[in-house]
C-alpha cells in the first residue's frame, strides 16, 4: 500500500510543479491564450484532486501504527493544494501592466474608473472565494471526524466481537471441564465402592477360614 501512496506522491509533485509554473504566466497573458491556459490549469487541478482522493483511500488501508505519518504527509499536500487553488484564482483576475494598459486604453479617466472597478470586483471575488474555502475546510474537517469516528466504532465492534468469542470459548471449556469432573467423580465413586466391597468380602472369607481352622482343631482334639 505504501508503494502506491509514494507513486501518487511523485505524480502530485510533478503536476503541482507544472501548475505553479503556469499560474505564474496567466497574469501576463490575455484573450484566447489566457483562456486556454486557465482551462489547462483547471484540468490539472482536477487531476490533483483525484490524486488526493486516491492518497486518502490508500492511507485508510495502511495499518494503524503507520497511519499517522501518512496522514501528516497527506495533510501537507492538501494544504499545498489549497494554496495552489488560491494562487490560481488570484491569477485569473490579475493582469500585468502591459495587459492592463491594453484593456484600459489611453483615456486616463476611463482607465482609472475601469481600474477601480476591476479592483473592487477582484476584492469582492477574493472575499467570496475565501468564505467558500473556509466552508469547504469546515465540511472536510467534519467529514474527516465522521470517518475517524466510524473507524473507531468499527474497531470497538471488532474488539467486542472478539472478546465475545473468547468468552464463549471459555464457557465451552468450562462446561467440558465440569463434564469431565462429573465423569471422574462417578468413576472414583465406583472404584471406592468396589474397594469397600472387596474388603468386606476379604473380611468374610477370613472369618470363615478362621472358623474352619478352629473347628478342625476342636474336632481333632476331641477325637483323641
Amino acid at each position: 500500500m505504501s508503494s502506491d501512496f509514494e507513486a501518487y506522491e511523485q505524480d502530485f509533485g510533478t503536476i503541482t510543479a507544472e501548475i505553479t509554473n503556469k499560474v505564474g504566466k496567466i497574469p501576463k497573458l490575455g484573450g484566447e491564450e489566457k483562456t486556454q491556459l486557465v482551462l489547462n490549469v483547471d484540468k490539472q487541478l482536477e487531476e490533483v484532486r483525484e490524486l488526493l482522493e486516491q492518497m486518502d483511500l490508500e492511507v485508510r488501508e495502511i495499518p494503524i501504527q503507520s497511519r499517522a505519518m501518512y496522514n501528516s504527509r497527506l495533510k501537507s499536500y492538501k494544504q499545498e493544494m489549497e494554496k495552489l487553488e488560491k494562487d490560481f484564482k488570484r491569477s485569473r483576475i490579475a493582469y500585468s501592466d502591459e495587459v492592463r494598459n491594453e484593456l484600459l486604453g489611453d483615456d486616463a479617466s476611463s482607465s482609472e474608473n475601469q481600474l477601480i472597478k476591476l479592483r473592487e470586483e477582484r476584492a469582492h471575488l477574493l472575499d467570496n472565494t475565501e468564505k467558500l474555502e473556509r466552508s469547504s475546510r469546515r465540511l472536510e474537517a467534519g467529514y474527516q471526524i465522521a470517518v475517524e469516528t466510524e473507524q473507531v466504532g468499527q474497531e470497538i465492534l471488532t474488539n467486542l466481537h472478539s472478546d465475545r468469542e473468547k468468552i464463549q470459548r471459555a464457557r465451552e471449556r468450562l462446561r467440558e471441564t465440569d463434564a469431565n469432573l462429573g465423569k471422574s467423580s462417578r468413576v472414583l465413586t465406583g472404584m471406592l465402592r468396589r474397594i469397600i466391597q472387596n474388603r468386606v468380602l476379604v473380611f468374610i472369607l477370613g472369618a470363615i477360614l478362621l472358623l474352619t481352622i478352629i473347628l478342625a482343631i476342636y474336632f481333632n482334639l476331641r477325637g483323641h
